[in-house]
C-alpha cells in the first residue's frame, strides 16, 4: 500500500452522483472515504509521516524513528536487541565464514545475557499485565508498579520471597500513590495470592522504600459499590454528599474508607426508600455487615448534630 499511497489521495468516488465530493482521511483507521456518501475508497493505508516533529533539520533527523515506546513494565524496558538468524548482510549477500562465526557468538551472548538478566522481571511483569486487565488499571499505575518492583529488586527485597506476592504488593502501593481505588482484597483476588502475605509484603515495601502514601478518599468507592448494588443516581449523589460533609467535619480520618463509603451508601438508601440490605452492600464492598452497621450509626449521629 505504501507505493500506491500518492495515488490514493487522488481517488474519486465510484458513485456518479458524488464525483465532486471531498475525500475524508481517517488516520487512526487508515481509511479514505467519500465525504458525500460515506463509501470507503481505500482501506489500511499507511501513514508516511514521521513519528516526531522538529523545528530544524538536525531535530528532524534526530527525533524521527520507528518502533514501540520504552516502558518500565517490559522486562527489557522495550529496548531489546534482535539479531536475525539469517547469515546475510543488508544487500542480501551471504556472510563469510569468519563473520558467521562472529555473529553466532553474538547471538549466543545476547541470548544468555537476556535469560540471566531478565529472569527476575519476566514472570512478574506477565502477571502485572494480567492484573491490569482484571482490575482495569491505567497506564500510569502500571508504570508506577513496575518502578516500585524494580526498586525492590535493586534493594534485594525479592530474595526468599514470592515474586507474585511482591509484584502484587507493588501494584497495591502504586494504586495508593495514584489514588486509584483498589483494595487489598481486590488485588489479592486478581493475583490469586493470600491476603495476609500481601499485607506483610506491602508493609515491607513501605518501610524499605520509604513510601509516603495517603489514605484513600471514601468518595472514590461510591460509584463502584453503587453500580454493583444497582441503586439510583440520586442515591449515589446523596451518599457522596454525606461523605463530603463527614470529611469536612474530619470524621473520616483514621476510618476504613471502603467501610465509610458503604455506610454512607446504606444511609442514602434508607433516606431514598431503596430496598437494599446491609448484606448486599457488604458483599459488594468486601466488608462485614457489622462494619456497615457501626459506621452507619456513628454517621447518623455526626450528621444530625
Amino acid at each position: 500500500m505504501k507505493e500506491d499511497y500518492t495515488k490514493e489521495i487522488f481517488q474519486k468516488c465510484i458513485q456518479n452522483s458524488c464525483n465532486k465530493g471531498p475525500l475524508i482521511t481517517d488516520t487512526e483507521a487508515g481509511e479514505i472515504m467519500c465525504g458525500s456518501c460515506g463509501i470507503v475508497l481505500v482501506e489500511k493505508s499507511e501513514d508516511p509521516s514521521p513519528n516526531f516533529h522538529g523545528f530544524t533539520k538536525e531535530d528532524y533527523m534526530k527525533n524521527t524513528g520507528q518502533g514501540s515506546k520504552s516502558s518500565l513494565a517490559f522486562n527489557d524496558m522495550g529496548l531489546s536487541t534482535v539479531i536475525k538468524s539469517q547469515n546475510i548482510d543488508s544487500t542480501g549477500r551471504r556472510l563469510s565464514g569468519k563473520m558467521r562465526t562472529a555473529f553466532y557468538r553474538l547471538r549466543m551472548w545476547d541470548r544468555n545475557t537476556k535469560s540471566k538478566k531478565n529472569i527476575k522481571f519476566t514472570e512478574p511483569f506477565v502477571l502485572l499485565d494480567g492484573i491490569r486487565a482484571k482490575l482495569g488499571l491505567s497506564k500510569s499505575v502500571v508504570e508506577e508498579s513496575a518502578y516500585i518492583y524494580r526498586k525492590a529488586v535493586t534493594k534485594e527485597l525479592s530474595r526468599g520471597r514470592s515474586r507474585p506476592v511482591l509484584i502484587s504488593a507493588a501494584i497495591y502501593a502504586a494504586c495508593r500513590l495514584t489514588n486509584t481505588p483498589r483494595t487489598l482484597r481486590d488485588v489479592a483476588l486478581a493475583a490469586n495470592v493470600p491476603k495476609k502475605s500481601l499485607q506483610k509484603t506491602y508493609r515491607l515495601l513501605v518501610r524499605a522504600l520509604g513510601l509516603t502514601l495517603d489514605t484513600y478518599d471514601p468518595i472514590n468507592f461510591i460509584p463502584r459499590i453503587a453500580t454493583s448494588v444497582k441503586v439510583h443516581e440520586k442515591t449515589k449523589r446523596d451518599a457522596i454528599e454525606f461523605l463530603a460533609k463527614a470529611k469536612k467535619m474530619e470524621f473520616t480520618a483514621g476510618k476504613n474508607p471502603i467501610g465509610m463509603a458503604s455506610a454512607a451508601l446504606y444511609l442514602s438508601c434508607v433516606k431514598n426508600n431503596e430496598d437494599v440490605s446491609q448484606a448486599k452492600i457488604a458483599e459488594a464492598a468486601g466488608v462485614t455487615t457489622v462494619t456497615i452497621r457501626n459506621r452507619y450509626h456513628v454517621l447518623v449521629k455526626q450528621l444530625s448534630d
